[in-house]
C-alpha cells in the first residue's frame, strides 16, 4: 500500500522500517546551518583529523567516501549565495541519490532562504520518515499541519506517521483530512484503504479501494519511487485480504494482468484464493485458469521454502513450475 507523497523529483526506492526508538528532538535553527554548511560538508570528506581514526565512521561519512559523493560534490551549490529554488533542488536530487543527510542541510538552508516553509517542512520530514525517524517526521508533519491546515499532502503524511506507530485511529482521521481537502488524489484513498483495514472496517476498505482505483487504475502496482509514495506495512491476513479485495475490483473492470498480480500476492500472504474466489460471480469464472494454478502452485512453493527449480511441469497436466510474478506493493 502507499504511503506519504511529495511534490519535487525524487526516487524513493524506499521501504521503510515499521518500528524505530522514539525520540522528539525540536526543529534545528536553519539560520545557524546556512552560512558555514557547504564548508562543513566538505570539511566532513577531506579533513580526516575531524574525527578520530579509531573511531567508526556514521552513514554519513561512508557515504561521503564513495565515487558517487565525489561526483555531486563538485556541482554543490553555495548555501550563502544560491537561492532558495536553487537549493531546494539540490536537496531534492541528494535526496534521490541516497544523500539524505546532505539533503536535510539543503532543505534547511532553502528554508533560511525564504522558501516555501510548508513544502520544505514536508521534505524534511519525508526525509526523516525515508531513514526511520518516525518521531521527528512526525514534528515536522505537525508543525506544517499547524501552519496550514488546509495542506492536504501534509495531513496524509501525518496519517503515515500515525499508521506506522500503530495510531490507526489516528492515521483514519488523517487521512480523512487529506480526502476531504483533494479528493481527486488515488493514493490519499489508497492509504485510507490500508488504515480501514488495520481497524477491521472492511466496507471502508472496500470504498476507499474502489475509489483509488477510479482514479488511477494503477496506483496498488505502480512503484513506489515513480509516484513518491511508500509502502504501507500490513500483516499477512491483512495484505491478503486486500489484495484480494483489489482484485475482484480489477476483475469487474476486466484488467485481467491486475487481477493475476492480485491474487498472487493474497495467495503469497496465506489465502486459498481458489476457495475464495468460488464465492464471487466474476472471479468464479477464473478459478481454474491455468494462470491461476500457476500462481497458487508458485505461492505454495515460496511458503514451503522451496528453490525455484522445484516442481518443472506445465500447467494443464502435472505441477506449474515457478514464475515471476510481479507484486502490486512490498
Amino acid at each position: 500500500m502507499r504511503l506519504p507523497i511529495s511534490t519535487g523529483p525524487f526516487a524513493l526506492g524506499i521501504r521503510f522500517a515499521r518500528r524505530v526508538a522514539p525520540s522528539l528532538l525540536c526543529l534545528l535553527s536553519v539560520a545557524t546551518v546556512s552560512s558555514l554548511s557547504l564548508r562543513v560538508r566538505a570539511q566532513a570528506v577531506s579533513s580526516p583529523s575531524l574525527s578520530s581514526p579509531s573511531s567508526p565512521l556514521s552513514a554519513r561519512e561512508r557515504l561521503h567516501q564513495s565515487a558517487q559523493w565525489a561526483d555531486v560534490e563538485r556541482h554543490l551549490p553555495d548555501p550563502a549565495t544560491a537561492t532558495a529554488q536553487v537549493l531546494e533542488v539540490q536537496a531534492d536530487i541528494l535526496r534521490a541519490r541516497r544523500f539524505p543527510d546532505d539533503a536535510m542541510d539543503y532543505y534547511k538552508d532553502a528554508l533560511a532562504r525564504g522558501g516555501d516553509a510548508a513544502s520544505l517542512l514536508n521534505k524534511l520530514g519525508l526525509t526523516e520518515l525515508e531513514m526511520g525517524n518516525v518521531e521527528l517526521a512526525r514534528a515536522y508533519f505537525k508543525r506544517v499541519v499547524k501552519m496550514s491546515r488546509k495542506d492536504a499532502e501534509a495531513w496524509n503524511n501525518l496519517g503515515a506517521v500515525e499508521y506506522l506507530d500503530g495510531a490507526s485511529s489516528s492515521a483514519v482521521s488523517d487521512y480523512k483530512r487529506a480526502v476531504k481537502l483533494n479528493k481527486r488524489q488515488a493514493v490519499f484513498h489508497a492509504n485510507l484503504a490500508t488504515s480501514y483495514f488495520e481497524l477491521e472496517d472492511y466496507g471502508g476498505a472496500r470504498r476507499e479501494i474502489a475509489a483509488a482505483l477510479k482514479l488511477d487504475p494503477h496506483v496498488f502496482e505502480q512503484d513506489a519511487g515513480a509516484g513518491g509514495v511508500a509502502a504501507h506495512v500490513l500483516s499477512s491476513e491483512d495484505r491478503a485480504r486486500l489484495s484480494f479485495e483489489m482484485a475482484k475490483l480489477y476483475a469487474r473492470n476486466g484488467m485481467e494482468e491486475q487481477m493475476l498480480h492480485a491474487l498472487a500476492m493474497a495467495s503469497e500472504a496465506g489465502m486459498d484464493v481458489q476457495r475464495e474466489m468460488r464465492r464471487d460471480a466474476v472471479l468464479a469464472g477464473f478459478e481454474m485458469d491455468p494462470r491461476v494454478l500457476v500462481l497458487v502452485h508458485n505461492a505454495q512453493a515460496l511458503r514451503a521454502g522451496r528453490g525455484a527449480g522445484t516442481g518443472a511441469w506445465s500447467a494443464g497436466d502435472a505441477p506449474p513450475p515457478l514464475v515471476e510474478t510481479k507484486p502490486l506493493t512490498d
